[in-house]
């Protein structure tokens, strides 16, 4: 990793040859969705290309390597339970046996688009919104836990609330 720092794509090609069959089958298994590991697959080795000029060797490269793809799946878990953990809640007030087929409808619809929505929204939104809903995160911890100042953090979570309430916009005032 210094090396590619410095400059050597041969050092990348190398460290992305011995480590993404294994990389793959971690986030494989651990998300068990083709799809989804794809994506994350592509965030990780992102990240990697992202971090190539600020990378320090506090660890091994590979704990860092599987440290970013950790994460990446805790992401993935949390905008899972995000789509469902509002409208449960509505439901445990309500009672789930009074819901209506149609309000059940309405409820899984809107949880899809939910979902559909965040994952239209770049890593970086993605993941300080879901850090500050889901983690309770302050604008520092979450520019602590993410490797960026406070503002950006501010920024990310603006443009995600902006995409967020213009396609939700008819449930979402």
């Amino acid at each position: 990793m210094l090396q590619y720092r410095n400059g050597s794509m041969a050092a990348f090609e190398t460290l992305y040859r011995r480590h993404k069959d294994p990389l793959w089958r971690y986030l494989l298994r651990g998300a068990e969705d083709r799809e989804a590991c794809n994506e994350m697959f592509q965030d990780v080795w992102a990240s990697v290309v992202r971090s190539r000029t600020s990378w320090e060797p506090r660890a091994r490269f590979t704990t860092w390597l599987y440290t970013l793809a950790h994460n990446r799946l805790v992401d993935y878990y949390r905008l899972r339970t995000l789509a469902t953990a509002p409208l449960e809640e509505a439901e445990d007030v309500a009672g789930p046996e009074h819901e209506s087929p149609d309000a059940a409808a309405r409820n899984a619809q809107l949880r899809q688009r939910l979902l559909d929505t965040l994952a239209q929204l770049p890593h970086e939104q993605r993941e300080a919104f879901l850090l500050k809903e889901e983690g309770g995160l302050s604008l520092e911890e979450i520019g602590q836990a993410t490797g960026v100042g406070r503002e950006t953090v501010k920024s990310r979570l603006r443009y995600a609330l902006a995409k967020l309430r213009q396609e939700l916009s008819d449930v979402w005032p």
